[in-house]
């Protein structure tokens, strides 16, 4: 029998587990005897998305264990959710986003969600199916971007690296189709969910997908003609909490349980490349 913690909108819920099975409240067993081996354990739901991360993460879990942490996984396909459910405490923690997504979602939604620890970048890429290079898009080419403000953001300041745009001095990570100053090649931007974005390249003479999507979507390196710089990269992935847990003693350990060399290797394998890890 183990006896466990779950933390749920600020309170500590504690739970006994039988050797049947049966989970009891612990307040209904005050009588019984204490094992002399018994082991207290944190139980904490981490929210991630879907896909490769699964099998980085269940090397998270493997790690938390061995520091006396219970992690469970909670799975979400859709970027709007993991946040929802962290600020409502459905989940204590996720791991899924970039600074500039996060303070768009805190803007839009008041989240009160903070940064606790670097996880990995994956460069976000210009793939195409139509040609090999940025220099072969030809005149009136039709581009993808993703439609969220983050990632469009990210996207338009590939172009630009890659000479097809000019943007407003100071747009940066805020940066939209309206602050495009010049687009000589007169590229026609296709405004584009995340999600579908990377299915669609087929479609389009070439597009901006996440490296995630790219990967679920069938894109190889050989499709991607552009990549954004690694260095200085301001679109980090990290773990996140509510505000009220950045000091919690857990955090430190679910942070301590990625940031380790087994989970790089498991990240590495899995990636092959496409991210890196950035702690």
């Amino acid at each position: 029998m183990h006896t466990y913690m779950t933390y749920k909108k600020n309170k500590i819920i504690p739970f006994i587990l039988t050797s049947v099975g049966l989970v009891l409240p612990a307040m209904a067993l005050l009588s019984a005897p204490k094992l002399a081996n018994a082991e207290e354990k944190f139980l904490i739901k981490v929210g991630i998305m879907s896909g490769e991360d699964e099998d980085v993460w269940r090397e998270v879990v493997k790690q938390a264990a061995n520091r006396g942490l219970v992690v469970k996984t909670v799975v979400f396909n859709d970027y709007n959710q993991p946040n929802e459910a962290l600020q409502d405490g459905e989940v204590d923690a996720n791991a899924f986003q970039h600074q500039p997504f996060l303070n768009n979602q805190i803007k839009v939604n008041h989240y009160d969600i903070v940064r606790v620890g670097d996880t990995a970048v994956w460069p976000i890429g210009l793939y195409s199916k139509k040609v090999k290079s940025v220099t072969e898009l030809k005149t009136y080419s039709v581009v993808g971007v993703p439609n969220d403000p983050a990632n469009e953001a990210r996207g338009l300041n590939l172009l630009q690296q890659e000479g097809l745009i000019k943007l407003k001095p100071g747009a940066g990570i805020f940066a939209t189709t309206a602050d495009i100053t010049d687009n000589p090649r007169h590229i026609q931007i296709k405004e584009l969910d995340a999600g579908i974005i990377g299915r669609s390249v087929p479609d389009l003479d070439a597009a901006i997908v996440n490296t995630d999507w790219a990967l679920k979507s069938g894109l190889s390196k050989a499709d991607r003609i552009a990549q954004e710089r690694v260095k200085d990269n301001p679109y980090n992935n990290f773990i996140a909490v509510k505000k009220e847990n950045i000091n919690a003693p857990w955090v430190k350990t679910l942070v301590a349980s990625y940031q380790n060399d087994a989970v790089k290797s498991v990240f590495d394998k899995v990636y092959q490349g496409t991210g890196i890890t950035a702690w």
